[in-house]
């Protein structure tokens, strides 16, 4: 994840947006949140933007920033296929980033 405390500081800024964790609470049971598409699959490939679009109600040039946002973060990646951009959740990351703000709760304090 690179040096830790920019990492963690992007993640937070990424998720510091309720539409951005909206989108990837979505994103982490794309089958419970959104219909099968013509092309791609939910899971495998990750969600066309369209459908996320639709979905929030946003425009999509907002909807796209968001999900870059997410993306530089790790958040996501992106796939296209055809004339469409797919999102999916980075699993990876984000247990990574659940692990790393785990320990912090374990960090031992001295005095200031």
């Amino acid at each position: 994840m690179g040096n830790p405390e920019t990492s963690m500081a992007d993640l937070f800024r990424a998720l510091g947006n309720e539409h951005r964790l909206v989108m990837v609470e979505w994103l982490s049971d794309p089958r419970s949140h959104f219909p099968e598409q013509q092309d791609g699959d939910l899971v495998e490939d990750g969600v066309c933007v369209g459908f996320i679009t639709e979905k929030i109600g946003l425009s999509q040039p907002t909807v796209t920033g968001h999900l870059q946002i997410l993306a530089k973060a790790g958040i996501v990646t992106s796939k296209r296929i055809k004339n469409w951009v797919f999102y999916k959740l980075d699993r990876q990351r984000m247990d990574e980033a659940i692990a790393m703000l785990s320990g912090y709760g374990k960090l031992e304090t001295g005095p200031h």
